[in-house]
């Protein structure tokens, strides 16, 4: 079937029926869109009553290699009896097509988004993020990108200045003040010394933790990358520096029963939440050409918008200059 317009048009409902019953169940037709931005995902009912997740990945986004090292992240965790939802197996693949797009099942998995408060939540969590990244040390991924300044920087600058529907005066600001940042961003990660690289969920918030009766599970690996552990601790953090320091302190006292924690990355918190800011605006405005992309975020194009992220720069670049510093237990 041609489509003129996005891949994701030709998307219909009757499409994703019939991918999901090609592995063998029997669909109700109940079918309900789950938020998800980058690909779509959706949950399945099926008549033996027991539902599924479908996610169809975007066209061109990943390598079938790199789906398949999210998968095998995902999976081994979930061999470890670490809480992960992992893709399920049929025919011996994780990872399946249909009408051009490629996609895969999970299991539903019940729970709600939480809100971590209790020193026993923290420990919990670093508990299994711990025994999470003791798995993921073994070696860095070979088909998935490396958390550096130069790939979600440098190169997300330079998407920023190529996309064609902002408006150059909007934008250039913000890039201009970017990359005045970049040296300094460098430089963090040189101070910071020969910080280990290992899989990490990468996208580790607290929307992509489902807190259960029986304890958090953790989802969505598809930003999996390698990088300092610390990238995967600092976004499940809030508040000011002392309730900072006192979450983080009952984080790290749980991931060390399981793994090794280098103080020294600490020092990355502000540089990766600067590299986060990056990345973020250079993703929306990859994502243009998606409808879904114009309606979620129809504030991205206007300069009101664009002053507040400058801003958010400038702070950035304060903590950068005097960056916070924790008193954390060895």
């Amino acid at each position: 079937m041609e489509t003129t317009g996005h891949p994701y048009d030709a998307l219909t409902p009757d499409v994703i029926l019939a991918a999901v019953e090609q592995l063998g169940v029997r669909c109700t037709g109940g079918l309900l869109a789950l938020s998800s931005y980058e690909n779509r995902v959706y949950r399945i009912d099926t008549e033996d009553g027991k539902p599924w997740v479908a996610k169809f990945y975007r066209p061109g986004r990943w390598s079938d290699a790199a789906i398949h090292e999210e998968h095998d992240f995902a999976r081994r965790a979930a061999e470890h009896e670490i809480p992960v939802v992992a893709p399920l197996v049929h025919d011996g693949h994780t990872l399946h097509e249909y009408g051009g797009f490629r996609f895969a099942v999970f299991p539903w998995q019940p729970g709600r988004t939480p809100e971590i408060r209790s020193t026993e939540d923290f420990h919990v969590l670093g508990r299994y993020l711990g025994r999470l990244h003791l798995l993921g040390a073994a070696e860095p991924f070979r088909h998935r990108p490396t958390l550096t300044v130069a790939e979600f920087g440098e190169a997300s600058i330079q998407r920023l200045r190529a996309s064609s529907f902002l408006p150059p005066d909007v934008v250039a600001p913000f890039c201009a003040l970017a990359e005045q940042l970049i040296p300094r961003l460098h430089s963090a990660y040189e101070s910071a010394g020969a910080i280990k690289v290992i899989r990490l969920h990468g996208d580790f918030h607290l929307g992509n933790i489902l807190w259960s009766e029986y304890g958090p599970f953790l989802v969505d690996f598809d930003d999996c990358v390698s990088g300092p552990a610390v990238q995967d601790l600092w976004m499940v953090l809030s508040g000011d520096q002392a309730e900072v320091e006192r979450q983080l302190s009952h984080l790290l006292a749980g991931y060390r029963q399981f793994a090794p924690f280098d103080a020294a990355e600490l020092q990355l918190i502000e540089p990766l939440r600067t590299l986060r800011l990056l990345r973020y605006n250079a993703w929306i405005a990859a994502r243009w050409d998606d409808p879904a992309f114009p309606r979620s975020f129809p504030w991205f194009s206007s300069p009101h918008y664009w002053q507040e992220q400058v801003a958010a720069l400038r702070t950035q670049q304060l903590l950068l200059l005097d960056p916070p510093h924790y008193t954390i237990a060895p």
